[in-house]
């Protein structure tokens, strides 16, 4: 099993970013200061309600049937990501 990737700092629960990315084929390292990608940045409950709302191409019907829940909560969860996303980009325009 591939480890996860922290988003958040052990010690101090603040975001992180990445400094250094490495190939392994050659070795080669590239250093600077990035931020992860929105995506990252939601927790793995939020990014796998996103990957089944991608592989049921949107439908808040079928998921809500997948999930078993009604499509009223699906929709709320939705709506919640929604607006998390919208508040992580405009801290990182």
């Amino acid at each position: 099993m591939t480890p996860k990737l922290p988003i958040h700092c052990p010690s101090c629960s603040d975001s992180l970013s990445v400094s250094q990315l490495k190939c392994e084929n050659c070795q080669t390292t590239v250093s600077g200061h990035y931020s992860l990608p929105f995506y990252l940045q939601l927790s793995e409950e939020e990014q796998n309600f996103i990957l089944q709302f991608f592989l049921t191409s949107g439908s808040l019907k079928e998921m809500a049937v997948q999930m078993g829940n009604s499509y009223p909560t699906v929709r709320n969860k939705l709506d919640d990501i929604i607006e998390k996303i919208k508040k992580l980009k405009s801290e990182n325009p």
